[in-house]
C-alpha cells in the first residue's frame, strides 16, 4: 500500500488520457488476441534500438521469422530509421501500442518501464489485471541489490541474467518463483566479440545520481541540486576532464578521450565545456555506445555497470569513485558485487590516484592484468555468441 500510495504521487494528466486509451483498447484487445495468438512485443524505453531489446528483435527477424514480432519506439527517436528497416514497428504510447501490450502473448523489454505508460500499466501489472507473459532482458549486468527489481515490485515471469554470481544473487535475493530467473546472458554480448580496438581512444562512461537528475527532499543535503555546477558530480568529472596533467597525457601519447554521461545525465552535457580538442563530450543521440564500448582501448568509469559489457571484452578498466558512501546511501543498497574484491580494474577515489593508475595504463599499452583475466573466467561463464539463442529459448520454453 505505501508504495501505491507513493506512485499515485506521481500521476499527472496525461496518464488519465493513457487510462482512457486503455479503455478503449481493452475492448478490441480482447478480439485482436484471437488474429494474433503467438505476437511477441519488443522494446527498450521509447526512444531507443540499441540496447537488448534491439538485438534480440533483430535476431528474431533473421533466424526466426516464423514468429510473429514487432518493435515498439517513438518514431521522432534517432534510432527509429534503424530499427524499422528490420521489421514490423509502432509508435511507442500509442493507441495501437496499447491494444498490442494486450494482445500480446510476450511482453519483451530491456527495461522495466517498456510499456505504454508507467502510471496505468503498474497497476494493471501489479495487480493481476493482465494474463500475458512479461519477460525482462535486462538493461545491464546486475551488481548492486536493487529492491525496486524484487518480485513484488515487478511481478516479471522470465528475468534474465548473464554472470555466474549474478544469477545466484538474484535468485536468493530478489523473491522470483522457482524457474523464472533464467541464466542466457544478455543479448547485446553477442556483438562483444568481433572487435577493431583505436589503441588512441580512452572512454570516460560514469553512471548517473538519481539524487541529482531526480531531486527529492529526502536527499536535498547532499548536493546543490539546484546549481549543477555546484554538485559534486560535476565538480569532480570537470576537474579531471579540464586538468593540465590530462591535457599532458593525452597529448604526449597522441590520445584522445571521449566522455559520455549516463542517459539520466545527458541534459547537463553542455555544463562540460571543455577546450581541449583531444577531449570529446558525447551527446547519446550521436554517439553510439556499443560502439564507443567496442573501439575503445580503456574505460574510466564510477560504477556503472555498462563497465561490465567492457570487462567482457577483457579490456582494461579504471573504477574513480569519490562520491561512494553517498553513493551507497542515496542510489543503490550493495550487493553481491565487491568493485575491489571482483571488479576488473583498480579502484580509486582520489584525482591524483586516477592520474596515477591511468599514466601506469598507458605505459603498459593497455595490457590487461592476469589477475583480472582470472575473474572474467570466473565471472562470465557464459563467453559466446549464443546469448540471444538461449533467451529466445528461454522464452519459446515459458508455459
Amino acid at each position: 500500500m505505501k508504495r501505491f500510495l507513493q506512485k499515485l504521487e506521481h500521476v499527472q494528466w496525461k496518464d488519465y488520457i493513457h487510462l482512457l486509451k486503455f479503455i478503449f483498447a481493452f475492448l478490441i484487445a480482447k478480439i485482436y488476441r484471437l488474429k494474433r495468438k503467438n505476437l511477441w512485443l519488443i522494446c527498450e524505453n521509447q526512444y531507443e534500438a540499441r540496447d537488448n531489446g534491439y538485438w534480440f528483435f533483430k535476431y528474431m527477424v533473421e533466424h526466426h521469422p516464423e514468429q510473429d514480432v514487432v518493435y515498439c519506439i517513438d518514431p521522432s527517436s534517432v534510432d527509429a530509421t534503424k530499427v524499422t528497416s528490420l521489421g514490423p514497428v509502432i509508435s511507442f504510447g500509442s493507441f495501437k501500442h496499447w491494444i498490442y501490450y494486450l494482445s500480446a502473448q510476450r511482453n519483451i523489454s530491456s527495461h522495466k518501464n517498456g510499456n505504454p505508460n508507467a502510471a496505468v500499466c503498474y497497476l494493471l501489472e501489479m495487480y493481476g489485471h493482465l494474463n500475458h507473459h512479461r519477460v525482462f532482458l535486462q538493461h545491464g549486468v546486475i551488481m548492486n541489490d536493487l529492491e525496486w527489481l524484487y518480485y513484488e515490485n515487478t511481478h516479471f515471469e522470465a528475468f534474465m541474467t548473464s554472470a555466474k554470481p549474478e544469477y545466484a544473487f538474484i535468485q536468493s535475493q530478489f523473491g522470483y518463483p522457482q524457474g523464472a530467473i533464467k541464466y542466457t546472458g544478455l543479448c547485446r554480448f553477442d556483438q562483444l566479440h568481433d572487435l577493431e580496438v583505436k589503441r588512441d581512444q580512452i572512454l570516460v562512461m560514469p553512471t548517473w545520481r538519481e539524487w541529482i537528475s531526480h531531486p527529492s527532499k529526502r536527499f536535498h543535503h547532499l548536493d546543490d541540486v539546484q546549481h549543477f555546477e555546484n554538485t559534486e558530480y560535476f565538480q569532480k568529472w570537470f576537474s579531471f576532464l579540464s586538468h593540465p596533467r590530462l591535457q599532458a597525457l593525452l597529448e604526449t601519447y597522441h590520445l584522445n578521450l571521449v566522455f559520455y554521461p549516463h542517459r539520466e545525465m545527458q541534459k547537463y552535457i553542455d555544463a562540460f565545456r571543455i577546450e581541449d580538442p583531444h577531449v570529446v563530450v558525447a551527446d547519446w543521440k550521436k554517439y553510439d555506445i556499443q560502439a564507443l564500448l567496442k573501439e575503445s582501448v580503456l574505460m574510466i568509469t564510477d560504477y556503472s555497470s555498462v563497465s561490465l559489457d567492457f570487462a567482457y571484452m577483457k579490456k582494461n578498466l579504471i573504477y574513480y569513485q569519490f562520491d561512494h558512501e553517498k553513493f551507497r546511501y542515496a542510489q543503490y543498497g550493495e550487493g553481491y558485487f565487491s568493485y575491489e574484491r571482483d571488479g576488473f580494474g583498480p579502484v580509486v577515489y582520489q584525482e591524483e590516484d586516477l592520474f596515477s593508475c591511468l599514466e601506469q595504463m598507458i605505459q603498459h599499452d593497455f595490457v590487461n592484468e592476469k589477475m583480472y583475466l582470472d575473474r572474467h573466467q570466473d565471472f562470465f561463464e557464459l563467453y559466446d555468441t549464443d546469448n540471444c539463442k538461449r533467451t529466445y529459448q528461454a522464452i519459446k520454453e515459458m508455459k
